[in-house]
């Protein structure tokens, strides 16, 4: 992790540990080079950041301000931090029912920049919320960036084991929305009835150099999942 991006997390963990509200200010840009000892740019790099994701709003000669207005349970569409940091507050665990090492389809070779030929890991696996069916992944991961997965590893947070074990970091992902219908498959591994609505997410997920490392296809159940998105105009 950047040093700009472990500032933004430190500065959004502050934020909801003493539960700052809409409006409330936070210091001025000077104080906080000196709490974290970088420089101006470090920090607005971090504030920038945090304001892309929707978390502050800055005002010109006022000040930095907190703007989420959070919602229990609702999933941001623009993050790249995974379910278990977005939903910390609920129980998030993972069924996993396949992890291997393969040769990637066309779509995943091509969304991955890979060869057809190169090794990718394939893992397929549901996540619950609270014991309840949240949504169906199934990813592929360059294995030359993604060097080794294990069960223990996807049972939990992937994104987590990444930035933290290895020390890689993400930098944007690119997504793709579809409202559809359940497949029987689908339904089946979700509980619900073949034909149930379903948001179907494809996300190619890029490191701070702009290398993919991780394509993934997510069916929603309609029925746990509820989304916002936070824009700067």
């Amino acid at each position: 992790m950047l040093k700009y991006q472990h500032i933004a997390d430190e500065l959004e963990h502050y934020i909801e540990e003493h539960k700052l509200q809409q409006g409330d200010k936070l210091p001025v840009l000077q104080d906080l080079m000196v709490q974290f000892g970088v420089s101006k740019s470090t920090v607005t790099k971090a504030l920038e950041l945090l304001e892309t994701k929707g978390v502050i709003f800055q005002v010109r000669g006022s000040g930095i301000f907190v703007r989420r207005h959070k919602r229990k349970g609702y999933i941001s569409l623009l993050s790249t931090q995974g379910f278990k940091k977005v939903l910390e507050e609920f129980q998030i665990t993972s069924k996993v029912i396949e992890l291997d090492i393969r040769k990637p389809t066309k779509e995943a070779a091509l969304n991955l920049n890979v060869s057809v030929d190169d090794d990718v890991y394939y893992v397929k696996r549901i996540r619950y919320i609270h014991g309840q069916s949240l949504c169906l992944e199934e990813s592929y991961f360059n294995k030359s960036i993604i060097t080794y997965l294990n069960n223990e590893i996807i049972t939990e947070s992937i994104f987590h084991y990444i930035t933290e074990g290895l020390g890689l970091n993400v930098g944007f992902t690119d997504m793709f929305l579809h409202v559809d219908k359940l497949t029987e498959e689908e339904a089946d591994y979700l509980g619900l009835k073949k034909g149930d609505p379903k948001l179907y997410v494809e996300s190619i997920f890029h490191l701070t150099n702009g290398q993919p490392f991780d394509f993934s296809k997510v069916t929603y159940n309609y029925v746990q999942s509820q989304f916002f998105v936070q824009a700067v105009l």
